[in-house]
Formats: structure tokens, sequence, C-alpha cells
């Protein structure tokens, strides 16, 4: 069996797999998918999985498309071999898509023309079987883990891969994506540094990060922001407004103000474009920037707003990244092959480890307020709105 061979020396040949004695395993099956937002490092992990599964473990990779749909409709699953991740590694997205709005415990579903959400997890479960797959490797953010530990617990074999930009997931240091969308977002604001000099203006530039602050509180660090704005630390206006009026006496006659999408203000609520459906998409947030850079009153200078989007999902990981990502591909076979499911492998210091699903599920990581990196801005005299 080809997840029971670790102490033999394993020689490919033709369709098989054979160890040192000559005997003949029969080649097993992991299925793969990304579920969630996309984001840089997708691929990388991908490309990790099939070439660890193939050359370590002479196992069959199989592609599940567009997150769990590729486990609901037909049509979904192909076979990833060798070629077909060839050159993925600094390509951005992920060839296989994805969707965050695929939960099969809460499924839209169109019926005589009407719609309606049902649980649809034993299907999944069953097709799960029918694809032969004897571990289902799920890279995604904290609702994909959520939705696989679901499954694990009824049973399905599931190995996770954490995933998103926000760096929010729990148990790891940090996930891949992340810093890719630093980078891409700290260039903003080095160009915008330029322009805002150029004109003496105020720039509030808009970061993603959801209900953390990661994003916001390294771009705002690595490109030089004036003041930055995160949902751990609601922020007084007044006080954003004094920080940029001292700036100006002191003769500086431009400011940046950086702004995580889930800041709020004091006693204040976080601004949201879109609400969460039942068997549909997540909360959207987003509009803080508009909001933040319509309510600085500062001895009459211009302020003008930029929110960075996705530009900070899109494009190709940066090094830290590629690497990142096809440590934890690898470490996620290396759990199918041992059996270890229930598991998500992360990042602790230098170390690939692996930390149970449920402890995952538990919550966010947020970004501590009273020590590392916001003493050491607030010690630069970066304002965080308090």
């Amino acid at each position: 069996m080809c997840f029971g061979f670790s102490l033999f020396r394993l020689v490919r040949v033709g369709d098989g797999a054979y160890n040192t004695k000559g005997n003949q395993y029969v080649t097993k099956r992991i299925g793969v998918l990304t579920g969630g937002g996309d984001c840089p490092g997708l691929n990388a992990v991908i490309r990790a999985v099939v070439k660890s599964a193939s050359v370590k473990y002479a196992c069959e990779v199989i592609g599940i498309e567009d997150g769990f749909d590729g486990l609901v409709l037909p049509n979904k699953t192909r076979v990833l071999t060798l070629q077909d991740i060839r050159g993925i590694l600094s390509i951005g997205g992920t060839i296989l898509g994805t969707t965050n709005r695929s939960n099969p415990f809460e499924y839209k579903v169109t019926i005589n023309g009407n719609s309606e959400v049902r649980d649809v997890s034993h299907e999944v479960i069953k097709n799960i079987q029918s694809l032969g797959l004897d571990a289902l490797i799920v890279i995604g953010g904290d609702g994909s883990l959520n939705i696989a530990y679901e499954l694990f617990k009824m049973g399905c074999p599931i190995v996770g891969v954490p995933k998103t930009i926000d760096n929010d997931i729990l148990a790891t240091d940090v996930t891949f994506g992340f810093n890719t969308a630093v980078q891409t977002a700290t260039e903003a604001l080095d160009r915008l540094h330029t322009t805002a000099e150029s004109h003496h203006r105020v720039m509030v530039v808009e970061v993603m990060g959801r209900y953390v602050g990661w994003i916001a509180l390294k771009t705002g660090v690595g490109g030089g922001a004036d003041v930055i704005l995160i949902p751990e630390i609601p922020f007084d206006m007044e006080k954003v407004c004094k920080k940029i009026d001292d700036r100006k006496s002191s003769g500086s006659r431009s400011s940046i103000v950086v702004v995580s999408e889930g800041a709020k203000p004091i006693g204040g609520d976080v601004s949201i474009l879109h609400t969460a459906e039942t068997g549909g998409s997540a909360e959207r947030l987003g509009g803080i920037g508009n909001k933040v850079g319509a309510n600085i009153k500062c001895s009459g200078m211009e302020v003008r707003v930029t929110v960075l989007g996705h530009l900070q999902r899109g494009g190709s990981p940066c090094a830290f990244d590629r690497i990142l990502s096809t440590q934890f591909g690898v470490a996620a076979v290396d759990l199918t092959a041992r059996k270890r499911f229930g598991e998500m492998v992360c990042l602790r210091g230098q170390k690939i480890e692996a930390v149970s699903l449920g402890d995952v599920a538990k919550g966010q990581k947020k970004v501590p307020t009273e020590e590392g990196l916001v003493k050491a801005a607030e010690a630069i005299g970066i304002s965080f709105g308090r």
C-alpha cells in the first residue's frame, strides 16, 4: 500500500510503485482542493503536493476544482500529473479555481426555480469515497479549514494547509501569501509618498486584512506610514488629525495613513460593503478608508483615498511564499502518508510542524497591541489613533 512503505526505497516502474524487494504496491490517491479567496502561493502548494506524492510516495493526485464545489457538482475533478504542474511555481492564483461560496453544510441549491440552503456534507463524503481518495488535502483560510474540520469529524481523512493574505489563522506563525500581500502594499505606499509630497496631501490607503490588522501594521511600518489604523485598536479621529497637524507644524507637508478594512472608531462599528448570506458569500468589509478620509480636517490639507483591494491577492508570490508553500505542500503529503488526519501543517519558528484542526477552529490570530511591532512603531512616532 502506498502509505505503508516509508521504510523502503521506492523505484518508479511504469505506472506502478515497487520497493527494493520487487513487490508492487497499489498506487493510492490523494485529493487536493483550494477553498476561499485566492492567494499568492496556492499553485506552489499544489505543485509541491503533486511532486512529493509522485516522487516520494508514488501516489496519484486528484485535483478538485472550485473548492468544495468540486465535491458536490459533477465533472469537477481531474488527475494532476507532473506535466500539469510544470511552470506554475511563480504563477499567482490557483490552477484548480476556488470559491468562498461552497460550504457543503450550508449549500445553496435551486429546485424548481426556487433557491434553498441544504446540508450536502454526506454527499461530499460519498463523492470522496467514490473517487477512491485515501486522503484529502484542503488548502484554505479559516472558513475552509473549519469546513474541513467538520468533515473530518464525520470521518473524512483530511489534512489542512493554511493560506490567507490576512495572516489570521491560529497556530501558525505565518501563512503563505501574507508576505507577498505586504510587499505589494508596501510598494504602493512607496509610490504614494512621492505624489503626496509633490501635492502636500494626506494619502489614506485602505488595505485588506478582514478582522485583524497584520497587513496594515507591517505595510505601514515597512512603507513609512505616519498613522496606522487596525481592528485591534479602535481609533480616535481627533488623535489621527492631531498627528497630521503636528507633522505639518514641524515642516512635513504630507502624511500617509494606512487603514485596515476592519478598523473602526472608538464606539463605532466596522464598515460593511456586503452582509453575509446563508449559503452564499461571507460578510465583505470595506469603505473605512473613505470614511477616514472624509473626516480628516487638518489645516486645510487635501486628502486622497486609495483602496488597494484585490491587487494584494494577485500576482506572482515572493520567494518567501514560494518556499513556505513548497514546505507546506510536502509536509501535508507526509501527514497523509502517516495517516495523521485532522491536522494542519504550520510554521513555528523555523520549523514546519502540525497542529489539530480543532485548535485552528478556536478563533483568529490577533495583532498583540502592547508588545512587538505595535510598540516598536509607536516608539518611532507612528500613531494608532489612541
